[in-house]
């Protein structure tokens, strides 16, 4: 009997400090500890759904580094992982200035994650993955990083590996105008590219979300899935339009939803659902990330997607 397939990702994760009240980061009394990376993000997601997932990244040798691995080798997730001697683990401070809003500040310049290299990422795990999924950060971070996620698109291209793109823009990190020619390069080497409106402008122009999706088509992938938040999301699979309404709950905390969003189109893709039943899926993942405080704690295990379907509030 063959194994079910696995995704693989890569990417950097790095440590993450919360405040645990509202207000400024100065007056802050404690901070939380914990982790967040967009690629461990979707790796997490698609486990908890029951997806194998497999994930590769370079941190330094240091007790931050320490904390990623484990944290993310806990959730069950396969870590490949490449500890970097004369880098640091980058880190991330989440500041909540108000109860609506939240202001993330980066320490990742020449961090560990940032000197990903091809070496990091066995040929053979590209080659016999089910599915490749990468991000829009990772290119952003350096060009060797950049140099990093051409090859493993390349690489999974020449296995006829699908190809999972999520544009992810991070303007602290790039300027749009460097993002887009990067964009347009690597968009039609994919399969499937996701996108918020306003990402998706950056790449192929401002327009209504379903001409962002058919200008995203046009360039070669066979999906196009655009993130709309609260308005739900769409997709342009094989030509024909899907629409999804959001799930509507009482958030807490936007970070992270994306990915989980990501994470659950991807985990029924790869398990064989159809596109309704994908982008269902999604919502709902996005949705319960919205729920708690974190990038991606509150992502949903596959038993668990009927809850926010439910009326009542107690399961006896």
């Amino acid at each position: 009997m063959n194994a079910p397939p696995y995704v693989l990702t890569f990417g950097e994760t790095m440590a993450l400090m919360s405040s645990e009240q509202v207000g400024p980061l100065a007056h802050a009394s404690s901070l939380s500890l914990g982790i967040g990376g967009s690629e461990s993000n979707v790796a997490i997601g698609l486990q908890r759904l029951g997806v194998q997932a497999i994930w590769c990244g370079r941190v330094g040798a240091d007790s931050l580094g320490n904390l990623v691995e484990r944290e993310i080798r806990a959730e069950g997730v396969d870590v490949r992982i490449a500890v970097d001697p004369s880098a640091p683990t980058g880190l991330m401070i989440k500041e909540r200035r108000t109860p609506a809003t939240q202001r993330v500040s980066y320490y990742r310049a020449g961090s560990a994650g940032s000197r990903i290299t091809p070496d990091d990422i066995d040929e053979q795990l590209i080659s016999g993955a089910g599915l490749l999924h990468v991000s829009g950060i990772t290119p952003a971070l350096s060009p060797q990083a950049e140099a990093t996620l051409r090859y493993a698109v390349d690489t999974a291209r020449a296995h006829n590996v699908t190809v999972s793109f999520d544009l992810n823009f991070r303007g602290n990190l790039w300027s749009a105008e460097g993002a887009r020619s990067v964009y347009q390069d690597i968009i039609p080497r994919a399969d499937i590219v996701f996108a918020g409106d306003d990402e998706a402008a950056i790449a192929v122009g401002a327009g209504e979300p379903e001409e962002l999706a058919r200008r995203i088509a046009a360039l070669g992938p066979s999906q196009a899935v655009i993130k709309l938040g609260a308005d739900g999301a769409l997709a342009l699979i094989n030509g024909t339009l899907f629409r999804q309404e959001a799930v509507t709950v009482v958030t807490v905390d936007t970070v992270g939803a994306g990915d989980a969003f990501v994470a659950g189109y991807l985990a029924e893709f790869v398990t064989g659902r159809g596109p309704q039943d994908r982008l269902k899926t999604a919502a709902a993942t996005g949705a319960f990330a919205c729920l708690v405080p974190g990038d991606w704690e509150g992502f949903p295990r596959r038993h668990e997607l009927s809850i926010l379907q439910t009326r009542e509030p107690v399961s006896r």
